[in-house]
């Protein structure tokens, strides 16, 4: 209910500023106007605008501050000046020093109609952070002598500064501080510098506000899509419940108006929403390495009571016995001292005499069977050459004959002779065969 209370306030307050700048401008009652201006002092705040800056004025929320640059050039200045006052809407125009010294009279036209009038340079040098520092304080320094000829009535411009296309370091900003200037960058600007339509830069002008909420808007009044883009942008203004503010710089007889430091940011943090952030470490000193306590073995927890059970949910094994739990208290020997174990027995080394015989038993029979392997492969060896028979080399493979084999030979002279060769044929074929069977 406060919310909304606030809320009703804020927008009747709002229409309420619409309508009185409505009605001071006569003879447009569908004016935008100038809905406040508010007096501010460059020493205070010497840096302002979000493009560039972490400040920007102190405006409330849908509070536009109009600003223009370049001018002035008499073919389109003057339209733009003229189109505010058909809106009564006030602005503040950054004046180029050379332009000034051709055109004076559009600088005391824009002073005549109630704006502020800035400078911007002497000659809008594009690269002005690049050029010797010397050079950039000749520069502002005859922009504003420049500007205050062409006033002729022994008044200075404002003490606000806008640098060509921003380009600033920290030589700038420092100079224009030792003098009291304001430098003002910008929240959002509408690209009317580029050639682009005017359509678009009506649509980068809304969506950019839209966005920002608030802020200072960046134009240039010597374009030709700046003058007809304004019209549309100042009427949507008013369509949307934007309001213009119209901003100048403080003397001794107009203080600055009243302001807290979180109005100078765009989007300060609300009081509803708690900001946290992570605390700080802090450095503690630290005499020397900390001594940590020895673990003693009263501390360990070795959880082995369940293991016979955690067994038996397995499966098909056999339980452990309970094992019995350690105790919490053990004692220790002293330090250096030699832990004494037993002798070992003599009977712990006998072997059983049932057992050396079965060893003994073992050992003959390994020992026959390597002798019977052993005489197969004799056998082999000596039946091989006897199997060559087949090819007519049997006699010269055979051993020499003895006494009663040579009384015998004759008798098979006539037909016999070669059975022995069979003979010996089938027998080393059987041998061999009986061999391979055997291995």
């Amino acid at each position: 209910m406060i919310a909304l209370c606030v809320g009703l306030l804020t927008s009747v307050a709002a229409v309420a500023a619409q309508a009185a700048s409505a009605a001071d401008c006569p003879g447009h009652p569908d004016a935008i106007g100038t809905s406040r201006t508010i007096v501010v002092d460059p020493r205070a705040h010497p840096m302002i605008g979000t493009m560039q800056y972490a400040k920007t004025l102190p405006l409330a929320d849908r509070e536009v501050v109009l600003t223009f640059d370049d001018g002035p050039l008499p073919k389109y200045s003057n339209q733009i000046l003229d189109i505010l006052a058909a809106h009564c809407a006030k602005a503040t125009f950054f004046l180029i020093g050379r332009q000034a010294n051709g055109n004076p009279e559009g600088v005391r036209k824009v002073r005549d109609a109630g704006h502020t009038v800035a400078t911007h340079s002497q000659n809008h040098p594009t690269g002005m952070d690049r050029l010797p520092l010397d050079r950039s304080k000749q520069e502002i320094e005859q922009g504003i002598a420049s500007v205050t000829a062409a006033l002729g009535d022994g008044t200075a411009p404002a003490p606000f500064l806008r640098i060509p296309g921003l380009r600033v370091n920290n030589g700038i900003e420092e100079f224009a501080a030792s003098k009291g200037l304001q430098l003002w960058s910008a929240d959002f600007p509408a690209d009317d510098w580029r050639d682009v339509s005017a359509n678009r830069v009506y649509e980068l002008a809304m969506q950019r506000l839209e966005q920002k909420g608030k802020g200072i808007l960046l134009l240039h009044d010597i374009q030709p899509r700046t003058v007809a883009a304004l019209p549309r942008i100042l009427r949507e203004l008013k369509t949307r419940g934007y309001r213009i503010v119209h901003v100048v710089p403080a003397t001794p007889d107009r203080p600055a108006t009243p302001t807290e430091p979180q109005q100078w940011q765009l989007h300060p943090p609300s009081e509803m929403v708690a900001i946290s952030r992570w605390p700080k470490v802090p450095k503690f000193a630290s005499a020397g390495p900390a001594a940590l306590p020895v673990p003693a073995l009263s501390d360990l927890d070795w959880h082995t009571s369940d293991l016979g059970a955690r067994a038996s949910r397995r499966g098909r094994v056999v339980p452990l016995p309970p094992v019995t739990l350690w105790p919490r208290q053990t004692t220790l020997p002293p330090t250096g001292t030699l832990a004494a174990l037993p002798v070992p027995a003599r009977s712990i080394f006998k072997i059983p005499e049932s057992a050396s015989m079965t060893l003994l038993a073992a050992s003959a029979r390994r020992a026959t069977s390597t002798a019977q392997a052993q005489a197969r492969v004799m056998e082999v060896s000596s039946a091989k050459p006897a199997g060559k028979s087949r090819h007519g080399h049997a006699a010269a493979a055979q051993p020499p004959a003895s006494a009663g084999q040579t009384a015998q030979a004759p008798q098979g002279a006539a037909g016999a002779a070669p059975k022995p060769a069979a003979q010996a044929k089938r027998n080393g074929r059987s041998v061999r065969v009986a061999g391979l069977k055997k291995r």
